[in-house]
């Protein structure tokens, strides 16, 4: 028996994961997916049009590359629903607006009135009551030692050579960021209390957990 039926999991659910960088989205969303027999969604990064440029002048290309990003995760949560669910979505529509639009208008690299013209269309387009919202949000939380011990660990150039100011930063706003957030329900797991990868058993309790959340619809503190 898959978890999903052990737990009465809809077949139709969707399920979102949030978190700042090096926090392990990617390998819950695989884990959760593989245990309760459900599809994946990866952000597509490889074609984006903006990035490159973004990364050269981030004054001149921010409001670009929202604007898309915002597109694009749209389409992919349409076709999520129209698939009739029973998704794992590796990051969601919700931190653009939130984190990091926001965090490009508060440095000066988006202009005020590129900002109000994104969050308006963002408000429009996300939080209406037509727009599907995921069942559940899975928040990835960790401390900010935690996170820097895993970006060091991954390797990963670009992150390396990025000062270590930035992701304390990020950190703090992810956490202002989630303690604000009410678009669907949020279940908080700490990172330090699982393994999926050296532990499969460690899913379970939290399929669990997301099982009390969907199907009772109560908040859960761990």
């Amino acid at each position: 028996m898959i978890l999903r039926e052990k737990y009465g999991i809809p077949s139709n659910a969707v399920i979102t994961i949030a978190g700042t960088v090096g926090v392990g989205k990617s390998t819950m969303t695989k884990a959760l997916a593989d245990s309760l027999g459900f599809r994946t969604s990866f952000e597509k990064v490889d074609t984006n049009p903006y990035l490159d440029q973004f990364y050269l002048d981030f004054q001149r290309w921010s409001f670009h590359l929202q604007i898309y990003f915002l597109a694009e995760r749209f389409k992919e949560q349409k076709k999520i629903f129209e698939y009739g669910g029973g998704f794992i979505q590796d990051r969601s529509i919700y931190e653009d607006t939130g984190i990091f639009a926001k965090m490009h208008y508060d440095k000066g690299t988006m202009t005020g009135v590129d900002y109000e013209t994104y969050t308006s269309l963002f408000d429009a387009m996300v939080m209406t009551p037509y727009f599907p919202h995921p069942d559940l949000l899975i928040y990835l939380e960790g401390s900010i030692d935690d996170i820097l011990d895993r970006i060091k660990v991954r390797g990963r150039t670009m992150e390396q050579q990025t000062p270590i100011e930035y992701w304390k930063e990020m950190h703090t706003r992810y956490e202002t960021w989630i303690n604000n957030f009410h678009a669907c329900p949020v279940l908080r797991l700490n990172i330090n209390e699982y393994d999926v990868l050296a532990n499969d058993s460690s899913i379970e309790p939290i399929i669990e957990k997301i099982s009390r959340m969907i199907n009772n619809k109560t908040p859960i503190n761990i």
